[in-house]
């Protein structure tokens, strides 16, 4: 349920009808970096917006600093390459792009790796002035791994992309 506890989003239902779903990630110690947990509760609130009825489009949203910082980093480091390949890392990263119901990213702050990543799966991105959006992989001597290749050359055509994926410089609203 929308409801529902959660430790990493908050979750309700708003406009003048309640049928607007807003997810907020909430890890602000983290700049809403994208923890297992914290993917796990966005599938299940998913889940939740997708089967509601009343809901009718759902707004998924940061804070005023970050959007999302990108995947968390240190549950990253040990793994090794094995590991992520034929394990289920990143399994599930995709829901956001297969709900049916319009998804707008409402982004403000830094939508960086795989927060840019998760923004780019909404239906629409709605950046506010302070957005900044970049895959900085490249800096940690990997590649965005969740789609952002490719998600990102359609969004905003092969030469920004490249330029982006390989300089890990980022870009404004």
């Amino acid at each position: 349920r929308a409801g529902a506890a959660f430790q990493y989003l908050l979750v309700q239902k708003t406009g003048a009808q309640k049928n607007v779903g807003l997810i907020q990630l909430n890890r602000p110690q983290a700049l809403n970096a994208l923890c297992e947990g914290l993917m796990a509760e966005l599938r299940r609130a998913l889940e939740a917006m997708e089967s509601d009825p009343e809901v009718g489009a759902i707004v998924l949203t940061g804070s005023q600093k970050a959007f999302a910082a990108g995947a968390d980093i240190k549950e990253m480091q040990n793994k090794t390459f094995q590991e992520c390949y034929s394990g289920s890392f990143l399994s599930g990263w995709d829901k956001v792009s297969v709900v049916r119901k319009p998804i707008i990213a409402a982004v403000n702050g830094y939508a960086l790796g795989g927060g840019c990543e998760l923004a780019m799966m909404c239906d629409i991105i709605y950046a506010g002035e302070k957005a900044q959006f970049g895959q900085p992989e490249i800096l940690l001597g990997t590649i965005p791994g969740a789609g952002g290749t490719q998600r990102l050359t359609r969004a905003v055509g092969k030469s920004l992309a490249m330029e982006m994926v390989l300089t890990g410089d980022r870009i404004s609203a």
